[in-house]
């Protein structure tokens, strides 16, 4: 650390703001902001950084440069600001180079409504953005199903249509439009369906429903009842788009609210903006981490940009768990119970469903970020110093004691290596003990490996709760190498994931990556298992028969296995057959056997 950095971090206010690192060539490093500078840019010189890209930026600092301001809500927007304009390299930002569409309606006399990705200053007013363009064209066909409006770009100045300027188009004459053009429809009817519109684009469908009904009465009282009917069509259309957007409770009004999920990479945050109980807008991204920043740092930043990004002013944000920072006229909310609670929850379930959705994603474009990811996400929840690279697990198998069997299964990459794959016959256990069989063969497994000099696994599995799971601690222990291997066990019945030494067992996500992994591991020593003990248990009952044979023994009898396969072959055979395998005094003796000679 050179000395003028050192002066600057002994003289540090303790106020909030924003602080900025540079590098030698005078780089702009990275952008933070801080209740307390001096604490927080201090936080950063502690000998026990814990991550390493952390500790990589930091190495780097040359200089430093903050700025004080009023609160740390202004320390976020200001940090918020610098880094959109300069883009530090440490900094996660919420890039985003699409541009989305708006629905536009225009400032002229008889108001046309669009979709637009433009946004023009000419007092036109703008909807949106929309995340997604379909639900966008899905509320403009809804619009124009219930209203007729003019698509034309005609200049319908009062002063033009008196002048009788225009002729109705097409579009009059297939019942889509209602002729301003010709006056044929007053400014004050056109005027009160675009103030109707404006309420449903705002998640307000009242006044929408209020014109649509007043007209349908009005054509009944009139008995005409055809027209009566397709107001009635347009009225079930709207109420069917209002059905598919509402909230669990309609009293819900202008809010905003953030869901999130996240992973040793990435972390996933979804906006709604709440409307008189709609959801008017609903958009998800995705926000790469640059140095171990926590949910709460990245949940900080979002908020920010993406009530900036769809112009959201609104004074109530409901959360899925606290942040420390407070914004001014606006209150954050964390719900326990109830219909806000409900809310959160479908938030958070689609950051969750656009993290899957984008993990499938790279799955298939980049398979081996797509371990990687996934190795660090197994090591976090599984408390392990390094990444499950080599995990081997351990089934048992057998019927009332008979015929045992243990399977070893290896996985590489989250990945099956079935040349890897092992069959242990237990020496020293008779009957069905399955604590002692697991010590038996946990202790040659790795006696071997030791002896061989191969490379030990990072994490063993066992099928099993803490019984199993303590045998073969027991087994690891005497080989000297527990604390040396992470080793947990796995109950099926819930699932569990127990540790040693630790009577609180581990309930994972039933969509976490690391459980469906340990599930296959664990399965699939199971089904090898079972598949040995039935041949075993098959073969042990074909011997059994075999031995019955008066001077036939175990080497003959592998014999004639090992050849004609089964017991029903070696029925059928001739004389002749059974001699070119096992000679002419034994192949008399077998074939009289099976003959009654």
């Amino acid at each position: 650390m050179n000395l003028s950095l050192e002066l600057q971090l002994k003289t540090l206010p303790s106020e909030p703001g924003v602080y900025r690192y540079y590098d030698k060539k005078d780089q702009l490093l990275y952008v933070g902001k801080a209740k307390n500078l001096k604490k927080r840019v201090l936080s950063y010189f502690n000998k026990n950084l814990s991550g390493y890209r952390t500790r990589i930026m930091v190495g780097k600092i040359h200089r430093l440069e903050t700025t004080i301001v009023n609160s740390e809500y202004d320390a976020l927007l200001l940090e918020n600001n610098l880094i959109k304009e300069h883009q530090p390299f440490y900094n996660v930002m919420l890039k985003d180079d699409k541009t989305y569409p708006w629905i536009c309606i225009k400032n002229e006399d008889f108001p046309r409504i669009f979709l637009t990705r433009t946004k023009i200053k000419d007092g036109s007013e703008y909807y949106g953005p929309y995340a997604k363009v379909r639900p966008a064209k899905i509320l403009l066909d809804t619009i124009k199903h219930i209203y007729k409006l003019r698509t034309c770009n005609l200049n319908l100045a009062p002063v033009k249509i008196e002048e009788g300027k225009y002729k109705v188009c097409l579009e009059y004459h297939i019942k889509n439009c209602e002729g301003p053009c010709e006056a044929l429809e007053s400014k004050e009817d056109y005027d009160e369906k675009i103030d109707a519109i404006r309420g449903i684009i705002k998640g307000d469908f009242r006044k929408a429903k209020d014109y649509l009904t007043n007209q349908m009465m009005k054509y009944a009282t009139n008995l005409q009842f055809e027209n009566a009917q397709i107001v009635k069509e347009r009225l079930d259309a709207l109420e069917d788009y209002q059905s598919k957007n509402t909230v669990v409770n309609p009293s819900i009004d202008d809010v905003d609210v953030f869901g999130m999920t996240s992973d040793e990479s990435a972390a996933y945050v979804n906006f709604f903006k709440i409307r008189n109980g709609n959801i008017i807008q609903s958009f998800t991204t995705e926000i790469k981490k640059v140095l171990e920043e926590t949910d709460e740092e990245i949940m900080e930043e979002a908020l920010i940009e993406i009530r900036r990004k769809f112009d959201s002013n609104s004074n109530e944000v409901l959360l899925p768990f606290h942040l420390s920072v407070e914004i001014p006229n606006v209150k954050l909310i964390v719900p326990k119970v109830g219909d806000k609670k409900r809310i959160v929850e479908l938030s958070e379930k689609n950051a969750k469903e656009y993290r899957l959705e984008k993990l499938k994603q790279v799955q298939i474009v980049d398979p081996e970020r797509h371990t990687n990811r996934i190795m660090a996400e197994m090591q976090k929840l599984l408390r392990m110093p390094v990444e499950p690279r080599h995990i081997e697990g351990f089934d048992n198998s057998n019927i009332q004691g008979t015929n045992p069997v243990s399977a070893c299964v290896v996985f590489k990459d989250g990945k099956p290596s079935k040349a890897d794959y092992r069959i242990f016959h237990p020496k020293t256990v008779e009957g069905a003990n399955d604590f002692a069989t697991m010590e038996e063969v946990i202790y040659r497994r790795y006696k071997r490996m030791l002896d061989e000099g191969e490379n030990l696994p990072q994490l063993i599995l066992i099928d099993g709760g803490k019984g199993q799971l303590s045998s073969a601690v027991k087994s690891l222990r005497l080989l000297g190498l527990y604390g040396k291997i992470t080793i947990v066990g796995i109950a099926k019945r819930l699932e569990e994931i127990f540790f040693p030494e630790d009577s609180i067992p581990l309930y994972l996500d039933k969509k976490s990556e690391t459980l469906k992994i340990l599930q296959r591991v664990r399965d699939e020593a199971h089904r090898f298992g079972v598949k040995h003990h039935r041949t075993r248990r098959k073969n042990s009952t074909i011997k059994s028969e075999l031995e019955e044979i008066p001077g036939v023994g175990g080497k003959t009898i592998e014999l004639l296995l090992s050849k004609l396969k089964s017991v029903k072959r070696i029925k059928e055979s001739n004389l002749e057959i059974l001699e070119e395998i096992v000679g002419k005094s034994k192949a008399k003796v077998i074939y009289g056997f099976f003959h009654d000679e």
